[in-house]
């Protein structure tokens, strides 16, 4: 069983920037499908993007598109959430998630349904406050 393994939350001031990685013990990384929920205070956990392992490919969610971007580097077996103009509603436990099948790519749309997600990270927090 692989260990997902968050780093990089802190607190940040609404339009500032934050990159979170997720490091994964897995030696079949390189094709799985890797990706990010977040949890707010008080509310349900939610998608936030997904990316697939042989193709690269990325979904996000419509609340973050064009403002936080997904990459992974498959040589260190991480994956990265770069996070642009935060907002107080991005504050939430950002939590790393893989769909550990070489079919995932082709299935990220999934996603938001938590579907196929078998692995969580214990979550890293985000907090974002003037």
């Amino acid at each position: 069983q692989a260990d997902l393994v968050e780093s990089g939350g802190g607190l940040v001031q609404p339009g500032g920037s934050l990159t979170l990685a997720c490091v994964a013990s897995e030696r079949a990384f390189g094709s799985y499908g890797m990706g990010w929920f977040r949890q707010a205070p008080e509310k349900e956990r939610e998608f936030v993007a997904a990316i697939g392992g042989s193709n690269f490919r990325t979904y996000y969610a419509d609340s973050v598109k064009g403002r936080f971007t997904i990459s992974r580097d498959n040589a260190k077996s991480t994956i990265y959430l770069q996070m642009n103009s935060l907002k107080p509603e991005d504050t939430a436990v950002y939590y790393c998630a893989s769909d550990p099948d070489n079919y995932a790519s082709s299935r990220l749309e999934a996603w938001p349904g938590f579907k196929y997600i078998e692995l969580w990270g214990q979550g890293t927090l985000v907090t974002v406050s003037a």
